[in-house]
């Protein structure tokens, strides 16, 4: 459709977007590209666009491909840092200065934008997490429906530690109370949906959407393998998690007992640790295989990363590209002899509820895949595209053996996309995204999406206002949703 009259309005509320960069950023700006082909225009309601460090980075690059029909509304203060929450607010569930700033600009961005532009429902993407009571209350308000997009599953994240396990219960009924408000909501891995239907009863099974992370072939076509230079390429993108890793298996018996993690998980393998571990192996017992190895990290690096690097025999096969601009990234992925995917380790029994959103673009570049992954969604979607070797987080032998076979492989030519990939390109994921909303708006059509009255909304000179704590206390938003890390969701 070209004609504007012909397409509805939605409000989109994402905290990251261009030029913000980084994993966390390509869902919505992907969606938002693409869902004019269908019928929808996004009004953005976003960050200011100012970095605050390690995890949001800057890509002016990826606002090319932001569209001509896409609105976008950007407050003009800047967002606190996540990263300041005290401690007394964490232990009492206090909102953080971020968390009463990001919902004072919803509610007040987004009248606005329901004054000027009349959107037709409120799709917010999460995290940041507390920006979903203000988008609910902003439903409520407007009389939309509210369609949640969980880009990690919240709560039932085993990689989001709390305080206790009290805190962590508190936060999944808070979960639960709004997520039961929602006319819609999509979960971005199949393990997440089943778990969250399994654990909020509350939820009506019928209105739990799954649409994964995924690529945009488009982001591959100029790019192609490298000619043989007699060098092995290993490649990890986005981020290591080394400074983590040690400081939750660190921390004190007390902290233990008082049981914030979900089930027991060891964060050390979401990082280098162990494929520098291989490489050591390697080096001590095929010397002239490991000499020919470029390991080649992409992303902003943390000291312990650093520190982890310097210590070992094989720093000299290390190179350190720092953050690149997702074209770059894309690059360095389709000219890299193996593509190095490593989560966390988890006990026997559980399986892990998300999939990092690089694990979509390593099997688009077709080209092999070291994961050491644990049972769950990633490990079958590498399975399932034969993509490569699945090796548990820990096992450094069996990495040194995977990559000694590699070398001995190479080079490999590109792997076809088989169905079992393209099913995560962006745009058929937009086709998802499109029918969900238009299930949301048929209901919003027959229905008061939530049961709640709908009210008019604001008169235009209240729009602009900004709602202090006592307003935010006074109009229910007291209780909060509280952000157990600073980093974005779906950024690994």
């Amino acid at each position: 459709m070209s004609e504007l009259a012909e397409r509805t309005d939605i409000l989109y509320i994402a905290y990251y977007f261009p030029p913000v960069g980084g994993a966390g950023v390509q869902r919505s700006l992907k969606f938002c590209r693409y869902l004019p082909d269908h019928g929808f225009r996004p009004i953005v309601l976003t960050g200011s666009g100012a970095t605050l460090g390690r995890w949001e980075p800057i890509d002016t690059t990826l606002a090319q491909e932001v569209g001509d029909d896409c609105v976008i509304l950007r407050p003009e203060t800047p967002a606190p840092d996540q990263r300041l929450a005290t401690r007394s607010q964490r232990w009492l569930g206090r909102p953080s200065a971020f968390a009463k700033w990001w919902r004072r600009q919803i509610l007040t961005y987004g009248r606005r934008a329901a004054r000027d532009f009349e959107p037709r429902a409120i799709f917010v993407s999460l995290s940041p997490y507390e920006g979903l009571e203000a988008a609910v209350r902003l439903g409520d308000e407007l009389g939309l429906p509210v369609i949640a997009d969980l880009r990690d599953p919240w709560a039932l994240d085993e990689v989001r530690i709390y305080t206790s396990a009290w805190h962590r219960e508190r936060e999944v009924r808070d979960m639960a109370r709004l997520l039961s408000q929602c006319e819609r909501v999509i979960w971005n891995t199949p393990e997440a949906r089943s778990a969250a239907i399994a654990r909020i009863t509350s939820l009506d099974e019928d209105r739990q959407d799954c649409i994964t992370n995924g690529y945009d072939a488009r982001d591959f076509e100029a790019h192609d393998i490298r000619a043989p230079d007699g060098t092995f390429r290993i490649l990890h993108t986005g981020y290591l998690h080394t400074a983590m890793g040690l400081a939750h298996r660190d921390r004190s018996r007390l902290q233990r007992r008082l049981g914030g993690e979900l089930f027991p998980v060891d964060f050390l393998p979401r990082s280098h640790w162990y494929l520098l571990a291989a490489l050591e192996q390697l080096r001590e017992r095929s010397p002239d295989v490991a000499n020919k190895i470029d390991l080649r990290l992409v992303g902003v690096l943390s000291d312990a990363d650093e520190a982890r690097i310097a210590r070992s025999p094989v720093q000299d096969r290390v190179t350190k590209l720092g953050y690149l601009d997702h074209d770059s990234t894309v690059a360095e992925m389709v000219a890299a002899d193996l593509l190095f995917l490593p989560m966390h380790d988890l006990p026997a029994g559980p399986r892990a509820r998300i999939v990092p959103g690089k694990t979509y673009e390593y099997l688009a570049a077709g080209r092999p895949i070291l994961a050491a992954v644990p049972p769950g969604d990633a490990q079958d979607f590498v399975r399932a595209a034969d993509a490569g070797t699945i090796v548990r987080p820990t096992d450094f032998v069996k990495m040194a053996e995977a990559i000694e076979a590699e070398v001995a492989r190479a080079p490999r030519p590109r792997r076809a996309a088989s169905s079992a990939v393209t099913r995560f390109e962006r745009r058929a994921l937009t086709v998802d995204l499109a029918t969900v909303l238009r299930r949301a708006l048929g209901r919003s059509i027959e229905d008061t999406p939530r049961g709640a009255p709908a009210t008019e909304a604001p008169e235009a000179g209240a729009t602009a206002r900004s709602l202090d704590e006592t307003e935010l206390r006074e109009d229910g938003l007291s209780e909060p949703v509280r952000l157990a890390e600073s980093r974005p969701s779906g950024s690994a």
